[in-house]
């Protein structure tokens, strides 16, 4: 089902938004493990640096947020979606998670405009952390994306100013908390465009022992007034600036949820994908079944020698 959008002009609070999440495995818990998606990796810089990422390995084992064997142009991407979908009809959503962060790299919105007709059965679906999300609402919505992953860690500046050293927007560098309010205003104004407009937003919150893990009811209560769907607190890997942290427990994880749930949806399925995940969430390495009859393994992940290695890089604004 392709969403139709809906204007903010034609309704007052969040609209409900006209998209069908019976097949997107990171909306629907029914879904995960049925439905799958392709993560094409075209977006390499990022306009903000937290401090629990960090972006410079290209590793073919490791699955987390931010990794890709290499960054891959529009046509490269266009090129595994149809080797994909041709090979697993159970790929059902098109999404671009990274490496860096979507909508500072215009190659994102360029691939999904050549895709609409080409693929108008493919959910269209982004992970972003929102500084841009009010600036870029309009070509989000003509591309035909229906879904947005947006990373709210917090929404007070004391915490907030903790989790972030920098934001590069509209061509300066802001530090500290100056920093988080620029990217947290233009988070929340985001949502709520987006939410007037039937998208489907789904929050994504790391946390972070010690720094917000007693703040995640107040995050959920603050997105789900601004037209969030669905939430998925995501337990913080000790890397970068708070690689002495301890990870967080799953008994913690669990009780934090158990907390928020009564103010918004939980998402309990989270597989942490790479910016370069293809197919059913679990089933790595391929886009089916893993069997010699139906393999799909993502052309970008059998190029290693052919390209220069993935480098992170920072948005211009």
């Amino acid at each position: 089902m392709d969403a139709q959008p809906v204007s903010a002009s034609e309704c007052k609070g969040t609209c409900t938004p006209k998209v069908d999440i019976s097949t997107h495995p990171c909306y629907s818990s029914a879904a995960h493990f049925r439905f799958g998606r392709i993560h094409v990796p075209v977006a390499p810089r990022c306009n903000i640096q937290c401090n629990y990422c960090i972006r410079k390995y290209a590793c073919p084992n490791e699955n987390r947020p931010g990794v890709t064997m290499r960054v891959v142009s529009p046509d490269e991407a266009i090129q595994t979606i149809r080797q994909a979908v041709t090979r697993d009809p159970r790929l059902k959503v098109l999404g671009v998670a990274g490496p860096g962060d979507a909508l500072a790299n215009d190659a994102t919105l360029a691939t999904f405009n050549r895709v609409k007709d080409e693929f108008p059965t493919l959910t269209r679906c982004i992970s972003t952390n929102g500084l841009l999300l009010p600036d870029r609402i309009e070509a989000i919505d003509r591309a035909g994306i229906t879904t947005i992953t947006i990373t709210i860690n917090a929404v007070d500046p004391d915490i907030g100013e903790q989790i972030y050293s920098h934001v590069r927007y509209q061509g300066k560098t802001y530090r500290g908390r100056e920093a988080f309010e620029i990217l947290n205003r233009n988070q929340l104004e985001g949502l709520r465009e987006a939410s007037y407009r039937g998208m489907l937003v789904k929050i994504n919150s790391v946390l972070i022992p010690g720094v917000n893990d007693k703040h995640m009811a107040e995050v959920a209560r603050v997105v789900k007034d601004h037209g969030a769907y669905i939430m998925n607190i995501i337990p913080m890997l000790p890397l970068a600036k708070f690689a002495h942290l301890e990870e967080p427990s799953l008994e913690l994880v669990n009780k934090i949820r158990a907390e928020c749930a009564p103010i918004i949806e939980q998402f309990r399925n989270c597989q942490r994908c790479r910016a370069d995940a293809i197919g059913i969430p679990g089933e790595d390495g391929a886009c089916g079944p893993p069997t010699p009859e139906k393999v799909c393994v993502p052309k970008f992940l059998t190029q290693r020698g052919k390209s220069e290695p993935f480098e992170p890089g920072i948005a211009a604004d």
